[in-house]
């Protein structure tokens, strides 16, 4: 059984709804960022982490990727011109998405005070916006790569829901449709019902 080490509503979604269409049994340990039960694991005190036989996994699209390739499921395999593909997909998510998204985060309320520069969360707005029409305009069918989700689908998905939750405006239809779709699978409303299972205990969030 896989135990992942993370807290509700940040990048430990992504391993628990990876899980969840892998059909893979878990256990959940509640932790937030730099907590003194992290330190074991990775000197970074990031989430999430996960465990496989007692080795500590980190970086959630590393996670995700191991459990695609271990599993033969949600990814085009190693070594194919698909695959390459599919890993410029995820780059380009993780630069394009992420990336402005994080970084107005951190100006919002995570970087100390005195470091914060409010003013350029105007820029990374309309620099997500922008990057989101790029990312559209590679859609290859229902999902990403196709007619079968991967592993990019549940990043650029969840890269949404930030955005969306922090009001960064996502106009194009289609995105917005094909992340509408995916937030219906049974996978995505099970992530969502451990999400809330974790975080009943507390009203803290990472």
């Amino acid at each position: 059984m896989y135990n992942v080490i993370g807290s509700a509503q940040n990048r430990t979604f992504r391993v628990i709804w990876m899980l969840e269409e892998l059909g893979q049994t878990y256990q959940r340990t509640d932790c937030h960022p730099h907590a003194a039960l992290l330190k074991p694991h990775t000197p970074l005190g990031k989430l999430p982490v996960l465990l496989v036989d007692d080795q500590p996994l980190t970086d959630s699209v590393a996670i995700l990727t191991y459990l695609a390739d271990k599993h033969g499921a949600l990814t085009a395999p190693a070594g194919t011109l698909e695959r390459a593909r599919q890993d410029g997909i995820t780059q380009q998510i993780m630069d394009e998405l992420e990336g402005p998204i994080w970084t107005a985060t951190r100006h919002s309320f995570i970087l100390p005070p005195e470091r914060r520069v409010p003013a350029v969360k105007e820029s990374l707005k309309w620099e997500v916006a922008r990057n989101a029409e790029k990312l559209a305009q590679r859609m290859q069918g229902p999902f990403l790569m196709g007619d079968r989700i991967t592993v990019p689908d549940l990043l650029a998905v969840h890269c949404l829901n930030w955005a969306m939750a922090a009001k960064f405006p996502i106009e194009n239809q289609a995105l917005l449709d094909y992340a509408a779709s995916l937030r219906s699978r049974d996978a995505y409303r099970a992530t969502l019902a451990s999400e809330k299972a974790i975080s009943a205990p507390s009203t803290e969030r990472a």
